[in-house]
C-alpha cells in the first residue's frame, strides 16, 4: 500500500506529463503483478461499488478525532475533500501496527472489499474500520480514504496509463488498449494473471485482442469491444477560408452530423450480442430493442454509432417533402429518461424508442477492419445495412458539398436539427485508438455554443488544488423581463470550468465579502456578479425549478461590464429551445 500512496504522491505532485510516465513506468516495474493490477485498475478508472456510507464514515471519524460535530464541519469546509479532511484530523497511527508491508492487492483484496459485507453490523464495520486506519501511515490513509469513498482521482489518463503498459511491456500500445477494454468494468476484479495478460507479448485464444491473421478474439473475450476512436475538436479560430490550406478540399473527407446520443458499439460474437457505451459500461439491459438488432445481425460483426430516441412519425411526414427541418431525432433529455432506468418497461419502450445510427463497421464475419480506409469500411456498413434491414438500426446519412462554404451552410441546420455540428473524417482513415492522428484523422466541427448571461448566486469550495477557493458557482436568470413587477432570481445551472486562475481567485475574494448566509460548504452570495454561460444544449425539464435543463455548462467570460439587472430572463432560455420543442 505504501508504494500505491507514494505513486500517488508522485502524480499528484506534477503536471508534467514525462514525468507523470516516469512514475508510472517506474512503479509498474517494480510493483508484483497481483498490486499492479490493481493499480492499474484504478489508475485507469475504475471504480469498486460504495464501500461505507458516506455519513457512517464521518461520524466514526469525527468520533475519533474527539471533535464536536461543528468544528468537524468547518474542517470539511475549509478543506474541501472528505478523505483528506479525514486523513488529517484521525490521530496518529500506532507506528509498530504502521510498520505493515502489504501491498495493494491485499488491503483492496482482504480489507477494503469485505468491508461492504459488513454495513448490516455497524458495530463489527466500526471496529474493521478502526482497526484498519490505525495501521496506516497519513500519506496512505489518503489514497485509503479515498478509495473508500469513491473519489480516487489522480490527474492520469487513461491513454497515459496505456502508454506506461506499452513502455515496461514493448507490446504496442493499441494492443494494450485493446487488452484494457472492459478491464475497468465496475464487477471487475483484476488479479496477477489479468495484469500479466494485460503486457504479454502473445497472448491465447482466451486472451484479449485480435490473432495475428486479425481475427476477432474467443473466449470471454468476445464480449469486448474495441478501443473507441476519438475525434480532435476544429479549432474554432479556423477560419473558413482556411479550410482549403489546412485540411483539403471537401472530397477528401467523408462528411456526417454530430450526434447528440450515446457512443455505442454492438458486437455480435460466439452466439451472443453486448451493447458497449464508450465509457465502457454494459449497456444491453437498458436497450433490450438494440440487443434484439444485434441477434439479427451475421455472426462476427461490430458496428460504431451513436444511441438516439428516434422519432418514426416525424421521420415518415418528412419524406418526399424536402424538409430539411424535420427532425427524426428527439433532444438528449428524453435519452436520458432512458438512461437512468435499470429495467426499461413496454411504457418507455413505446414512449421513447431508440434506435442505433451506425457510423462505422468494425468487423465483419469476424475480420478485423479497423486498419481499412475509412471509405471503404463506410461502403461494406452500407452493404451490410441493405441485406439487414431492421428498424432499430440506421445508416448515419453521409452529407456533401462542392465547397466548405457549402458544408458550412448545412452546418447552420444543425441546431434546428438536434445535432452539434458536424464530424469530418479523412476518408483513408483507419479506425485508430483514442485521440490520435498516427492512423488519419476525426475532426468534430461543432456550432459556437449558446449562451446567456447569467448572475451568481451560490459558490461552493472547489476539490483538489482548488480546495481552499470558493470555485463551484450556481448561476440564475430573472424570471421576466426588467421592469415587470415581483421579478426575481432564478437558479438554472451549476458550472465550475471557464476561467483562469487569477480570474477565480478574484471571484473568490468577492465571494467572501459578499456573502448573505451559510449551508455548509455553500455560500449564498449578494448578486453583484454576471457571466456569460455557454452550454451545449438545451431542453425542458421538470426536475429543475426554472424548468429548463442546459448541457455542460461553462463559464465563456466575467461580464464585468454589465449590471445585474441588465441579465437575461427565463424568456431568454426559453427563445433557445429547440423549435420542435412543445
Amino acid at each position: 500500500m505504501k508504494y500505491f500512496a507514494a505513486l500517488y504522491r508522485a502524480l499528484d505532485a506534477s503536471t508534467a506529463s514525462r514525468a507523470k510516465q516516469a512514475a508510472l513506468q517506474a512503479y509498474l516495474q517494480a510493483a508484483p503483478p497481483e498490486d499492479a493490477a490493481w493499480a492499474v485498475f484504478f489508475l485507469a478508472g475504475g471504480k469498486p461499488r460504495q464501500l461505507v456510507a458516506t455519513k457512517v464514515l464521518r461520524e466514526l471519524a469525527r468520533a475519533a478525532a474527539g471533535l464536536p460535530q461543528w468544528l468537524f464541519d468547518e474542517s470539511y469546509d475549509a478543506v474541501g475533500d472528505l478523505a483528506e479532511t479525514i486523513s488529517l484530523l484521525l490521530p496518529p497511527p500506532d507506528p509498530e501496527m504502521a510498520a505493515h508491508d502489504e501491498g495493494l492487492a491485499v488491503w483492496v483484496e482482504q480489507h477494503l472489499l469485505p468491508l461492504r459485507a459488513l454495513a448490516s453490523d455497524p458495530g463489527q464495520l466500526h471496529s474493521a474500520l478502526q482497526a484498519q486506519w490505525a495501521r496506516l501511515a497519513q500519506g496512505e490513509r489518503l489514497v485509503y480514504f479515498k478509495l473508500i469513498t469513491g473519489s480516487f482521482r489522480v490527474g492520469v489518463s487513461r491513454l497515459q496509463v496505456t502508454q506506461a503498459l506499452a513502455a515496461v511491456s514493448g507490446v504496442d500500445a493499441r494492443r494494450v488498449a485493446q487488452r484494457l477494454m472492459g478491464y475497468t468494468h465496475i464487477s471487475a476484479r483484476p488479479d496477477a494473471d489479468s495484469y500479466l495478460r494485460l503486457v504479454a507479448a502473445v497472448v491465447d485464444d482466451a486472451g484479449v485482442g485480435a490473432d495475428a491473421e486479425g481475427n476477432a478474439p474467443a473466449g470471454e473475450a468476445s464480449a469486448l469491444p474495441y478501443p473507441f476512436f476519438l475525434a480532435h475538436p476544429l479549432p474554432q479560430s479556423l477560419a473558413l477560408e482556411e479550410f482549403n490550406a489546412v485540411l483539403g478540399a471537401p472530397a477528401q473527407w467523408q462528411v456526417e452530423w454530430k450526434w447528440d446520443g450515446i457512443r455505442a458499439q454492438l458486437v455480435r460474437r460466439a452466439g451472443q450480442v453486448w451493447l458497449w457505451s464508450r465509457g465502457e459500461e454494459l449497456l444491453s439491459e437498458r436497450f433490450p430493442e438494440l440487443q434484439a438488432l444485434g441477434a439479427a445481425l451475421p455472426e462476427g460483426t461490430v458496428l460504431d454509432g451513436e444511441i438516439v430516441v428516434w422519432n418514426a412519425a416525424t421521420e415518415s411526414e418528412a419524406e418526399g417533402q424536402g424538409d430539411s427541418a424535420a427532425n427524426p431525432v428527439r433532444p438528449f433529455a428524453d435519452l436520458q429518461k432512458r438512461i437512468g432506468r435499470k429495467t426499461v418497461g413496454p411504457k418507455l419502450l413505446r414512449e421513447l424508442p431508440v434506435v442505433l445510427l451506425a457510423y462505422d463497421l468494425l468487423e465483419e464475419g469476424g475480420q478485423d477492419l479497423r486498419s481499412a480506409p475509412q471509405h471503404l469500411r463506410r461502403a461494406r456498413l452500407d452493404a451490410l445495412l441493405a441485406h439487414t434491414p431492421h428498424p432499430q438500426l440506421q445508416a448515419s446519412p453521409l452529407l456533401s458539398g462542392a465547397s466548405w462554404g457549402d458544408l458550412a451552410l448545412q452546418r447552420e441546420q444543425a441546431r434546428a436539427r438536434g445535432v452539434e455540428g458536424l464530424m469530418l473524417k479523412a476518408r483513408d482513415a483507419e479506425y485508430g485508438v483514442g485521440r490520435t492522428k498516427n492512423v488519419g484523422t476525426w475532426w468534430k466541427w461543432k456550432l459556437d455554443p449558446l449562451s446567456v448571461d447569467a448572475v451568481l448566486i451560490y459558490a461552493q469550495r472547489g476539490s483538489g488544488r482548488r480546495a481552499s477557493l470558493y470555485s463551484d458557482y450556481t448561476f440564475a436568470v430573472w424570471s421576466a423581463p426588467p421592469g415587470t413587477e415581483g421579478r426575481a432570481l432564478v437558479p438554472f445551472a451549476k458550472a465550475y470550468s471557464g476561467l483562469t486562475d487569477a480570474e477565480m481567485a478574484r471571484v473568490d475574494a468577492v465571494v467572501r465579502k459578499t456573502t448573505v448566509e451559510s449551508f455548509g460548504p455553500v455560500r449564498s452570495v449578494r448578486p453583484t456578479l454576471v457571466f456569460e454561460l455557454g452550454f451545449e444544449g438545451i431542453a425542458r425539464s421538470s426536475r429543475h425549478k426554472s424548468g429548463i435543463a442546459v448541457r455542460f455548462p461553462r463559464m465563456l467570460r466575467w461580464r464585468e461590464d454589465k449590471p445585474v439587472q441588465e441579465a437575461d430572463s427565463l424568456a431568454t432560455l426559453a427563445a433557445l429551445l429547440p423549435h420542435s420543442d412543445p
